[in-house]
């Protein structure tokens, strides 16, 4: 493993809790780190993912908020499902919320796959929530091609390998992009895999997650009532400025957009202090000011 900064090592070494709850008859893993008493913070994993994406992030959270890191159905170490709808996947956040002990609305963020959880959590549960922060997820002016799932064809029939040390030489990101902190790579790669009851490794993610088609989400963006923010990566590939311009008029011009520098699309693995000072900045705001509205 590449040598990590202190900063990475202490947030690793930092106390929570693993945990679990069913929903809908599936047992849903997430992390827990925090004093209950304060404020609640859900992260929601990209497509593929799961919690330990943001294990070295939720510490630097903590002084201000409860913050709890799901396993969506179908990745990690939760359970996977006969069908992955959108709606199942918010169900999972909100009760995730409600069993780590948060006892008012919470604000969700969710990456990727996870910002499309977001968006349907906040539209279809908006009075359930205190916010919803958006990173790099696309939400595109209404075209066929929308409706195809982006990237899919690298997850559809994931291979096994013999040992672990071959299926995590394998790892990369997707899509493709370089990333100089090597040392999250490899920490996320390291609890991306599992072995197979008859021998072989291969990946944690449910393959049916990339066979289904992806709704277009215009009228659940628009639909938002409550306070959300987008975050992209200043080079990122899958949200353009075009389509970040999109979604922010669909907000009405009623969100903050955050472009982090130097960052493609797994930002919260390029730039990741970048993007907790962001993340923070934008809570802080949020915390002292009154929420407009939309009619």
């Amino acid at each position: 493993m590449a040598e990590a900064p202190r900063w990475f090592e202490d947030a690793l070494r930092a106390p929570r809790e693993s945990r679990e709850v069913a929903v809908d008859g599936c047992r849903i893993h997430y992390l827990r780190w925090g004093e209950p008493k304060l404020p609640g913070l859900v992260l929601v994993h990209g497509g593929g993912a799961h919690a330990e994406w943001w294990s070295f992030l939720a510490p630097l959270l903590t002084r201000g908020y409860h913050v709890a890191a799901l396993d969506l159905s179908g990745h990690g170490d939760s359970d996977h499902r006969p069908e992955y709808l959108p709606g199942h996947w918010a169900k999972e956040v909100l009760a995730v919320a409600q069993h780590a002990g948060m006892t008012s609305p919470p604000v969700v963020v969710g990456h990727s796959l996870g910002g499309i959880v977001t968006i349907v959590t906040a539209a279809q549960h908006g009075d359930r929530l205190a916010g919803a922060v958006i990173v790099d997820a696309p939400v595109r002016r209404p075209a066929p091609e929308s409706e195809k799932m982006q990237y899919a064809a690298d997850f559809r029939n994931p291979k096994t390998y013999p040992t672990r040390e071959a299926a995590l030489a394998k790892f990369r990101l997707v899509p493709d992009q370089p990333c100089e902190n090597r040392y999250i790579v490899d920490h996320i790669a390291i609890h991306s895999v599992r072995e197979l009851p008859g021998g072989g490794w291969t990946w944690k993610f449910d393959p049916q997650v990339f066979r289904r088609r992806v709704p277009q989400l215009s009228e659940a963006l628009a639909a938002v009532r409550v306070r959300v923010a987008l975050f992209r990566g200043a080079l990122s590939t899958v949200v353009p400025e075009e389509t970040s311009q999109y979604m922010y008029e669909l907000l009405q011009r009623n969100a903050p957009v955050a472009e982090i520098p130097e960052a493609h699309h797994h930002l919260i693995l390029d730039q990741p202090l970048a993007f907790i000072a962001a993340l923070r900045t934008l809570l802080a705001d949020w915390e002292h000011s009154t929420p407009h509205r939309l009619s």
